[in-house]
């Protein structure tokens, strides 16, 4: 891995940006709307519209779960975020969250072969949790299911906890940036642990930073068996103890969190907590030098350090290296590492929308996250400490998640549709080569012009 000097770094991170608006500019936006139904004349329109289409439809009124059947709502999503935590920018509103989203749809598209709208609300004043969750409720209808994207904290526990127990949602609801973040970086702690020949029952684990990602990560590390108990968090303000005077509401989603970490109840900052530890997994603020290289020098011995904040980790992975770390995950593509979670939502909610599943529980993000973390060593033959998960130009993990993502949900009794194992891995196979197939096609046929046409 060559070493590159902060302002190397930075430089080097500005070029998609620049280039983003160009692009963007160029194409005005990145997903449209195309027919997947064929029009041989104008004469088809009286079936796909009036006067036929009011045959399926008095089905559907007689049947609801006949809409499956009859429309796109089986393998259509809708992308729901209102803009109060977008990336790295912070509240920054629905119209300029809309990029993001779009691209979420790209990927969604490309990936997993799932119809995503972006779907971008609020006002001057941004919606609370019982608003969003009152506009999924409304708009199920439509949806085979919804992401949540960038909603800030802690409304987006709130939401998704409030979403899960409402009985009357009865579409998968997800929320990337907590449980598709979780599912991955379970994969890559899966694989690490293998590597330096520990078990998660005697780990100890610092969580620095307690926003979605890491609160999301605990849950999910918490339902698959860790034990957590010797775990610690560390928020801006240091380490979470019981007796801290600022955290007395106990509503705060924090105490959920202090009533069982912290055994030695520790004060400090998070190279207090980091001795002895081995592993660290920080979703905080970008760097470098958030985390210190004398931190990681005073962890266990074959720690694994996931630092994941974009686009500088909190560490230089050389760095956190040449500290003692011996395996070192980053959020970045450009480092031996990705943790993100790009790997897996196209494939979990491939798999979901295939059996048609009426939520997505913990058990169905655990079984995409050993299905990947699986992958690895069946792809290089072996695990090493520089390819921990696949990277996403490997299809087949895609393809593989959205199998154990359907059957674990067929197992647990939330599957309207009921598949085999070979049906459920060649439908995901024949609808993401499709998609992909169908942007190649339209980029050489002229339809998606070329970039580099415009700046000639």
């Amino acid at each position: 891995m060559k070493k590159l000097t902060k302002e190397e770094l930075l430089r080097k991170s500005k070029i998609p940006g620049l280039n983003a608006i160009k692009m963007h500019k160029f194409y005005r936006g990145k997903i449209e709307v195309l027919p997947r139904c064929q029009i041989r004349d104008y004469h088809d329109f009286s079936i796909w519209y009036s006067p036929g289409v009011s045959a399926p439809s008095s089905e559907i009124f007689k049947d609801k779960q006949k809409v499956y059947e009859y429309t796109n709502k089986w393998n259509s999503i809708a992308i729901v975020s209102d803009g109060t935590r977008v990336l790295g920018l912070g509240n920054i509103g629905p119209e300029a969250a809309l990029p993001v989203m779009e691209g979420k749809s790209l990927l969604f598209k490309y990936l997993g072969g799932v119809d995503a709208i972006p779907l971008c609300i609020g006002k001057e004043t941004c919606c609370d949790a019982d608003q969003i969750i009152n506009f999924v409720k409304l708009i199920q209808p439509s949806f085979g299911g919804i992401n949540l994207e960038d909603i800030e904290k802690p409304k987006c526990f709130a939401v998704l906890d409030g979403i899960r127990a409402d009985p009357e949602i009865e579409i998968p609801v997800w929320h990337d940036d907590q449980q598709g973040t979780a599912s991955v970086t379970l994969a890559a702690l899966i694989n690490s642990l293998r590597i330096v020949g520990k078990k998660k029952s005697e780990v100890k684990i610092v969580f620095n930073g307690v926003g979605a990602a890491n609160f999301g990560i605990y849950r999910l590390l918490k339902a698959d068996g860790f034990n957590l108990k010797k775990s610690i968090f560390v928020d801006s303000k240091g380490i979470l103890y019981k007796d801290r005077t600022d955290l007395r509401n106990v509503n705060d989603y924090k105490h959920e969190l202090m009533d069982f970490s912290n055994p030695e109840q520790l004060h400090g900052d998070c190279g207090v907590a980091m001795e002895g530890a081995d592993i660290l997994i920080s979703s905080s603020i970008p760097g470098p030098d958030v985390i210190k290289k004398e931190w990681i020098s005073k962890m266990a011995d074959d720690a694994i350090v996931f630092t994941l904040a974009n686009p500088i980790p909190e560490i230089f992975p050389w760095d956190a290296l040449e500290a003692g770390a011996r395996i070192v995950g980053t959020g970045r593509s450009d480092f031996p590492n990705q943790v993100n979670n790009s790997l897996c939502f196209p494939g979990v909610f491939r798999g979901t929308l295939d059996v048609c599943a009426k939520t997505i529980t913990d058990e169905m993000c655990i079984a995409a996250s050993y299905t990947l973390a699986n992958l690895v060593e069946e792809i290089k033959g072996c695990l090493i400490e520089t390819c921990i998960l696949p990277t996403m130009d490997y299809q087949e993990s895609f393809i593989r998640e959205a199998v154990a993502t359907g059957l674990k949900a067929i197992e647990q009794g939330i599957a309207r549709v009921k598949l085999s194992e070979e049906e459920l891995y060649s439908t995901a196979k024949k609808l993401i080569e499709n998609s992909q197939s169908e942007f190649k096609l339209l980029m050489k046929e002229g339809f998606v012009p070329a970039f580099n046409d415009y700046m000639k």
